[in-house]
């Protein structure tokens, strides 16, 4: 085995490389400080099931990204939230959509794997279960930002669904254009790691689509789309959910590595190049501790960290990643 790793994302999508200092730093801060929290957990030896709920949690509560705190908002003006952790060597996995009260999404996830007879649960049935099991609650009023009602009136205007990282251009109805400012709310997060024995997990958590349907579910809940693990590797997915469920990216990288042979990176790399571009990301790590943030978008917040020593925070691509 390799040692441990980590990775983590904060969302891709077309993140305009003026984005600027004060809008850039937070989340950067923020990715810093998440993956030195899951760092620290790993080296001293907590499971990576663990690791991965406390990383997506510490993202849900930061309202930089589109997740929990800063979740942005459907067509009605109203939150809902969705989340998914898996555990690559059993392939326990849970999953919520439609939470409109729960603090931490990832977390009552985690309590559908352990604590039903069931994989996934939804809207009012997520929400009550979320009640009996006593997780944090808050009024939905919450999550409403004035940046995402402000977002939501915008999208509206252009006429369209927004994928995370694009800001509406009056005019140009379904079209995506560029943040020229870098102001919206950004991304779906995801974790995954691996510990020294090569025990994987995964987790993401996002509020979806500004301006998206009531009702619309996206990748990240749904097994092999946005979220994986087996023995094999840990995959979290991030982009236009849409396009990641018909790829079943997560899904697929793992099959390529489990079928073909194929190494992280190749499979990783084969599955994003298949996807049309500027639509998806994903960061995953193997049973022997290597690492893959790839992207076929302008950038992915991205940040990862092996036992060895290495460590990466990004945005754009870099010379690694390409």
């Amino acid at each position: 085995m390799g040692g441990w790793a980590i990775a983590l994302h904060g969302g891709a999508g077309d993140i305009p490389l003026t984005l600027p200092p004060e809008r850039r730093a937070p989340r950067e801060a923020t990715l810093r400080r998440c993956l030195d929290l899951g760092a620290a957990a790993l080296r001293a030896r907590r499971p990576p099931l663990d690791v991965v709920e406390l990383v997506v949690r510490e993202l849900e509560n930061c309202p930089h990204f589109n997740a929990g705190r800063g979740s942005v908002l459907t067509a009605d003006g109203t939150v809902e939230m969705e989340a998914c952790i898996m555990d690559g060597n059993t392939k326990k996995c849970g999953a919520v959509s439609g939470l409109s009260t729960v603090v931490n999404p990832v977390s009552l996830a985690r309590l559908v794997m352990e604590r039903t007879p069931h994989i996934y649960l939804a809207f009012d049935g997520a929400e009550a279960f979320a009640r009996e099991q006593g997780v944090e609650i808050v009024d939905a009023s919450h999550f409403i930002t004035p940046e995402n009602i402000e977002r939501l009136k915008q999208a509206k205007e252009a006429n369209r669904v927004q994928i995370d990282y694009t800001q509406p251009i009056k005019g140009q109805q379904h079209q995506e254009a560029p943040c020229i400012k870098g102001d919206s709310q950004i991304g779906t997060v995801g974790c995954v790691a691996v510990d020294g024995d090569g025990n994987l997990a995964a987790a993401t958590s996002t509020g979806g689509l500004v301006n998206k349907m009531v009702g619309r579910i996206g990748d990240t809940p749904i097994i092999g789309a946005g979220t994986y693990a087996n023995p094999f590797c840990a995959v979290s997915a991030t982009g236009k959910g849409e396009y990641i469920i018909r790829a079943t990216v997560a899904r697929d990288v793992a099959a390529l590595m489990e079928y073909k042979g194929l190494s992280l990176k190749e499979a990783a790399a084969h599955v994003i190049e298949n996807v049309p571009k500027g639509n998806v990301g994903l960061v995953a790590v193997s049973s022997e501790g290597e690492v893959a943030m790839l992207f076929n978008t302008t950038g992915m917040f991205r940040a990862c960290a092996t036992e060895d020593g290495y460590e990466e925070i990004g945005i754009w691509p870099s010379r690694v990643d390409g």
